[in-house]
């Protein structure tokens, strides 16, 4: 075996291993040169993702890998991480580290003159660790696990700025739902641990029977993980904890948030994946029970989008008023997961029995747009906060009443936040216009009254960014104080989702093809997530 082989065989431990050596370690380098603690975290997170792209080809390539820390007798009562790496793992590990990446390049010069850097650094990289954990991990435990090193690192992200009530608060509110949504989670576990006596997934996916109680734990995974990822009505702690955290943190609470909607596909298709064949009366039971469940994902998200872009409207602070466009824009990822759910039939026999349950082809459509729009969103709306952090760093203003003829000192920060702007609101040829796109097809064919509500919230999202436009970079200059051009750092972490953004828009086809199906596909072929474990994958 080659040494790129063996790389390669260990990268889903190495992947997950080197930020969290690196977040112990950035405190010792610390102590050498001011400086050497920001190399050695941007190094840290460039070293993770060449082991994530070689992964990333070997996926591709050959399927899904495994890789267990313990015994690999899984009918053995032993302590055991087990990570199971497919497609969609990887679809959602690359946009966790490309923000991170992202935002140690923006951190070079926005956080210098804070003091606690080696603290920032730290939580940034146990931040990018519980992240990769949680997308890697195939035992249900370990999730909750990262789950946790993810959330309390958060957290304490958010009330970084220590000298400020305001973010103090927000962290303790991030705090409090984070705490309680990992307490539901570890509730639910327990219920089908004591059901199964089992916590790998696959193994839990071939066990489950969809009993009461698998039916009480699928609801409160699902209520407790939409929760950590802002979908309304649960989205009270997002606009606070996005608004008040430095904008490096911004945007790995971004990814943070997407993994905890990544922990809800993962419950939808692989750990209850396989509910969807069994007896007449249970098919029938799982119809009815997947479209209720639907209905109610698809309601909430209109609401998400409707509420999400009607207070940005009515917001001041830059950073509150695109956190409010983020809430809207999760709501268009939970529209497609909806509209998957809602999109069944029951197959009946010449005698009357029912077969099987099947999805209607707008409905794999709607999860290829949800999924896509993932990946969309976390760049979108990441520079959008992107370049509200230089404008604060510029200026020292966040509200929209102080903020005018931006445009005459900020002339790259003005393109990009037009390109943001373009994307987020789902413009051609951007990447937002793509994944939107899909949706409003899929859901129209769903109930056409989705897809006008779905093209409405667009359309608001485009008012909502084109007032910010006017009022902060068009008009009379209002800033008395010298304004300086931006940071090299900041333009370039900029560029780095801009570039991304307007790739993808006009080569959405190599991306769907390439990334987001066979994200989809991982998702929907039940059977090969857990014959990885259980047939011989380990």
């Amino acid at each position: 075996m080659s040494i790129l082989d063996t790389f390669v065989a260990h990268a889903p431990a190495l992947i997950v291993a080197i930020p969290l050596l690196g977040a112990f370690l950035v405190q010792l380098v610390g102590r050498l040169h001011e400086k050497a603690k920001v190399v050695f975290a941007l190094l840290t997170i460039l070293l993770t993702n060449c082991f994530l792209y070689l992964l990333t080809y070997d996926v591709f390539t050959n399927g899904i890998r495994t890789y267990i820390f313990g015994n690999a007798d899984l009918t053995l009562p032993v302590v055991r991480i087990l990570f199971e790496v497919d497609a969609m793992s990887i679809y959602m590990a690359l946009i966790s580290t490309t923000l991170i990446l992202v935002a140690f390049i923006f951190s070079w010069v926005y956080m210098k003159d804070n003091t606690g850097l080696d603290k920032f650094y730290t939580l940034m990289l146990l931040l990018t660790a519980g992240m990769l954990g949680m997308v890697f991990t195939g035992d249900i435990f370990n999730f909750f696990v990262f789950l946790e090193i993810t959330g309390i690192s958060s957290a304490a992200l958010v009330a970084f700025w220590v000298h400020k009530a305001e973010a103090v608060e927000a962290g303790f509110k991030y705090i409090l739902i984070s705490a309680i949504g990992a307490l539901f989670v570890l509730f639910a576990i327990a219920l089908l641990y004591g059901q199964y006596d089992a916590l790998n997934i696959a193994v839990l996916a071939q066990s489950i029977q969809f009993t009461f109680l698998d039916k009480i734990a699928l609801v409160i995974l699902l209520v407790s993980l939409a929760m950590k990822a802002g979908l309304f009505p649960m989205h009270m702690w997002l606009p606070d904890s996005y608004s008040r955290a430095p904008a490096p943190v911004t945007i790995g609470l971004v990814a943070a948030t997407l993994a905890s909607f990544y922990g809800v596909l993962r419950v939808i298709f692989s750990l209850y994946g396989g509910i969807y064949s069994g007896t007449d009366l249970a098919l029938l039971s799982t119809l009815t029970s997947t479209k209720f469940m639907g209905s109610l994902l698809i309601g909430l998200a209109l609401l998400a989008i409707l509420v999400g872009v009607i207070m940005a409207l009515r917001q001041t602070d830059l950073k509150r008023l695109i956190a409010f466009a983020a809430v809207a824009e999760i709501g268009y990822m939970f529209l497609g997961i909806g509209t998957w759910m809602a999109a069944k039939t029951v197959h009946v026999d010449p005698d009357g029995i029912a077969t099987a349950i099947s999805i209607l082809p707008y409905g794999n459509l709607a999860l290829q747009g949800g999924i896509f729009h993932l990946f969309n969103d976390a760049f979108d709306i990441g520079l959008l906060f992107l370049v509200a952090g230089v404008i604060f760093f510029v200026t020292k203003e966040r509200s929209l009443d102080n903020l005018s003829g931006l445009a005459r000192h900020m002339k790259a920060t003005t393109i990009f936040f037009i390109i943001g702007l373009c994307a987020v609101a789902g413009l051609p040829p951007l990447n937002g216009f793509a994944s939107k796109l899909l949706l409003y097809e899929s859901t129209f064919q769903l109930n056409p009254i989705l897809g006008i509500v779905a093209i409405v919230g667009s359309i608001l999202l485009l008012a909502v960014f084109v007032k910010v436009f006017y009022a902060a970079f068009m008009g009379p200059d209002l800033i008395k104080t010298n304004v300086h051009k931006e940071p090299r750092s900041m333009i370039i972490a900029m560029g780095i989702l801009a570039a991304v953004i307007i790739i993808i828009g006009l080569f959405p086809d190599l991306f769907l093809t390439h990334f987001v199906e066979p994200a989809t596909d991982a998702l929907l072929n039940f059977s090969s997530y857990t014959n990885a474990v259980l047939i011989g994958g380990v």
